[in-house]
Order: C-alpha cells, then structure tokens, then sequence
C-alpha cells in the first residue's frame, strides 16, 4: 500500500460513515460484485477460476492461507500463537513442487488484475487471540510470503515478488470470520487497508473504522422459505446437506444457489446498487454444485455494461481515488 492511499483510508474511515458507492446526480451507479475465494489451495481451483475470470471480465480477491507456501518438509517455519511449529487446521502442501505451482499461480493471478490478499496461516479461530498473537500471525504470513522461494529451495525466484509480498497485501479475512476487539486493533497497528470478516443482514457499504475499511458478506434468502444464509459456498453447503455430501442433489443445490445469488443482485440492481459480496473457498462441496452456480451467475452478470465484478482493493480505488463510476440511463 502507498503511504498516500493508506492516509486516505484512514482519514475516510475516522469519519465513521459508509464508504457509498452511490452516485447522488440522478445517473444510475455501476452495481458492483465482489467476488472472493478463501484459502486458495486446490492448484485446479485456482486454473478454473482464473479462466473464469477471462471467460467474463472478473476480477477476484484470493485471501491466500500461507500454509499453502510451506511443504511437509518446511511446515515449522510457521509457528501460530498457542500451538506448537508446524501445526495448521488445514495442512501444508504436500511438496515443494506443488509449493512452486501455487506461486506460479499467484505471479499469473497478479498479472491478471486480480487481488491477493491474506487469509493468516494455519486458519485457527483467533476468538481468543491477543492483539500480540494476531500480530505474531501477520507476521508469519509476510514473512512466509516474502521468503516463500527461500524457504522451500525454489529457484529462479522474480526480481519483482518480495516487493510485491513487502507492499501489495492490503487486506485480511479472518478464518471462521471470527474476529474480536484484539483483531481490530491488530488490523489498524498493522496498517491493513480493509478487513472482510464481517457479515451483514443484506448487502451493506463497506464502512471504516479505527483506519480499516470493513467489509462484510451478506445475509441472502435462499430456499422455499426464503430464510437467510451468509453468501458463502461452505454456508449453503450446511443448510443444503448439513456438511455431509450429498452428490447425488448436487443439481437441485446449484438451482437454489444459482437462484438465491440471482435474487440477491436483483434486489440491488433494480434498486440501490449497494455492493454485492459472495465468498467461496477451492473446495468442491456436494458434488461441485455452488462451483457452477457461481460460474453461471458470473456469466451472466459480469458481462453487463452497468456491473463491474471486481475486488475488494479495487472497490477501494474506485471509491477512495476516484467518484463512483456510472451509466446514465441504464434501467436497473
């Protein structure tokens, strides 16, 4: 982050107001989509996404778990508060070539305009953590990132990757969404631009605080009853199958997701225009259904001329460098 785009972060964000990317002169606003993937594991995903994107115009933010940067062999050099080195809810990759691939990934990502972002190391729920431990955390994940060709004996690392690692992550979403006074103030000393662990009723403007912008995934109705479900993959997972696959539906739960997205941009691009946020994860649940409920939505609405799906950092570009794009006379 440059120092000038961090100051007006925090100058916006003191002012405690919604960060509004709603035009008041009478034209209709661009409806903005983000669109985030959480742990960024599976080398797969990451291909199918990126394709995705190219398929549509997309843009992503990938909140990267730097777990995935340390192989069986190099897995102690992260150490999370309270546990002992090398310990991780969600493992490490399995060799150093898969380690290569995914930096491969990430170079080709970056250079595709989608955002990188941190999703901390071993997705342990931080409810408990200190202030010093979420520091220690982000720590780990800068250094693992930054060094992460080092660490693992990969060769030919880009002149240009520990600046990018050093200057280019500005946002965190916290594992489990689990945050606490102690992350909030962690996230301001560690001058993060902006955090996406909240969750809203509806779709709702990012909002600042402490210096960090505060995005938050929404609550959407979904279902024949219409009851609400954070706008994630592993959320509809358990209200569709309780966690348990059930492959054999997996038709039946991408209508129902594909539907519920659908209606969720609907409410805001016939009215408000209020961003709209979805987060996924690289798993494939019951059967890969929410996978191609999202691609499908993506197909039809990053194509639009008036909707921009982009990421969470450029969502602050648009809106902290520059007045709210819009689309005079376009019905929404």
């Amino acid at each position: 982050m440059s120092i000038a785009f961090r100051v007006c972060v925090a100058a916006c964000a003191l002012l405690s107001v919604p960060v509004s990317s709603v035009a008041h002169s009478g034209a209709r606003p661009i409806q903005h989509v983000i669109i985030s993937f959480d742990g960024a594991h599976d080398l797969a995903q990451w291909q199918r996404s990126r394709t995705l994107a190219a398929r549509t115009g997309a843009r992503f933010t990938y909140f990267l778990s730097c777990v995935f940067l340390l192989s069986k062999e190099t897995r102690r050099e992260y150490h999370a508060p309270g546990k002992g080195a090398g310990k991780s809810n969600v493992g490490f990759a399995q060799s150093k070539e898969e380690v290569a691939a995914r930096l491969a990934q990430i170079r080709l990502a970056r250079s595709e305009g989608h955002e990188i972002a941190s999703h901390g190391c071993g997705h342990f729920d931080g409810k408990n953590w200190s202030k010093a431990d979420w520091l220690n955390e982000f720590a780990s994940f800068s250094t693992i990132l930054r060094d992460a060709y080092a660490i693992n004996g990969i060769a030919r690392e880009p002149a240009d990757w520990r600046k990018f690692a050093e200057t280019e992550i500005s946002g965190f979403r916290a594992p489990y969404l689990s945050t606490s006074k102690a992350l909030y103030a962690a996230l301001s000393e560690a001058k993060f631009a902006y955090d996406a662990s909240g969750v809203s009723r509806g779709p709702a403007e990012p909002e600042g605080a402490g210096g960090v912008t505060r995005f938050a995934l929404p609550q959407i109705s979904e279902g024949p009853a219409s009851r609400r479900v954070i706008a994630m993959d592993y959320n509809l997972f358990v209200r569709h199958s309780g966690g348990l696959e059930r492959a054999g539906e997996a038709a039946a739960f991408e209508t129902r997701a594909l539907e519920a997205f659908r209606a969720a941009f609907e409410v805001q691009y016939s009215g408000e225009r209020v961003p709209l946020q979805i987060g996924f994860h690289f798993t494939l649940m019951n059967g890969g259904a929410y996978w191609r409920a999202l691609e499908r939505f993506a197909e039809e609405i990053c194509v639009k001329r008036d909707v921009e799906c982009l990421s969470h950092e450029a969502w602050l570009g648009r809106n902290r460098a520059e007045p709210a794009k819009t689309e005079p006379g376009l019905g929404g």
